[in-house]
């Protein structure tokens, strides 16, 4: 259901009556400024659409004070599953469908969410920058979740993160590498640790994985993201956000599952080059800026 539709009840949680006032859609970057103009469209940037959940969610539940933002590119097979397991365990979700060519908003319809879809492919930076913003725009969560669609991610984990971030922290990261669930080849797993040493010379906490996308942050923290690269840089430029002085940041140990639809998606060894040549790039222009 999109935006422009508003006869359907407002589900629990979701604060949507600005998005309905503000037709046809809402801007896709800054989305920020909509909290300083709730019902009116700025600028002439490209329009996102908003699309509601078909059910109400509780909000007296155990995860009351969070929200999940999924970010999903071409992921129709499997992206239902994922929403509709964290819906059920009583999660708000939030997914930014990244300018789908396949039937990936309809499957995220279908599990549950909230939907926001981009008309054009801004990368995994980008949409993970929309998804902060809309948590921060249409739900009142002091805890914010970053979960894969693609099924690598374990509800457990992020259950596991949350009750860690509600003890007083302000950033929890997923690792790998904190103990030997996850398997993955010799090589890859040199690689990651050489992108994470390069990414710890700047950072002001040393991680143990730094490209792990299972993170929740608090809703503080979130409002201070920006993110400008859309490559896998982007996971670089946000580590440092997440790691710099003053926070309280801590990992935690998660059990990433290559199954075969995800390495159907694309060759694990050959991304996690693509890390390792984006977090280098990174690291060269940032330090040359800086």
């Amino acid at each position: 259901m999109t935006v422009q539709e508003q006869a359907r009840p407002q589900p629990a949680g979701f604060r949507v009556r600005a998005a309905t006032a503000a037709l046809p859609g809402l801007p896709s970057r800054p989305m920020s400024a909509l909290r300083d103009h709730d019902a009116q469209v700025l600028g002439s940037q490209p329009q996102l659409h908003l699309a509601l959940p078909h059910e109400v969610r509780r909000e007296d539940g155990p995860f009351r004070d969070a929200v999940v933002v999924v970010r999903v590119y071409n992921e129709e097979p499997v992206v239902r599953g994922v929403i509709r397991e964290l819906v059920d365990a009583g999660l708000r979700v939030i997914a930014v469908d990244d300018a789908s060519s396949d039937g990936s908003a309809q499957e995220i319809d279908a599990g549950g969410a909230l939907r926001i879809s981009h008309p054009v492919n801004l990368g995994a930076g980008g949409a993970l920058q929309t998804g902060y913003e809309a948590a921060l725009r249409f739900t009142d969560a002091q805890y914010i979740g970053c979960f894969d669609a693609d099924g690598q991610h374990q509800l457990q984990d992020l259950i596991g993160m949350i009750e860690k971030i509600r003890t007083g922290y302000d950033v929890v990261i997923g690792s790998r590498f904190l103990d030997e669930k996850t398997q993955m080849s010799p090589l890859r797993k040199a690689i990651l640790r050489l992108a994470t040493k390069v990414m710890n010379r700047r950072s002001g906490t040393k991680l143990t994985d730094a490209h792990n996308g299972l993170r929740v942050v608090t809703r503080d923290v979130a409002a201070g993201i920006r993110l400008a690269h859309s490559g896998m840089a982007y996971a670089s430029e946000l580590e440092e956000q997440l790691t710099r002085p003053g926070l309280r940041v801590t990992e935690y140990p998660v059990h990433i599952l290559y199954t075969e639809y995800s390495r159907s998606k694309g060759q694990p060894l050959l991304n996690s080059v693509n890390i390792l040549t984006d977090t280098l790039a990174h690291r060269i222009s940032h330090g040359r800026s800086s």
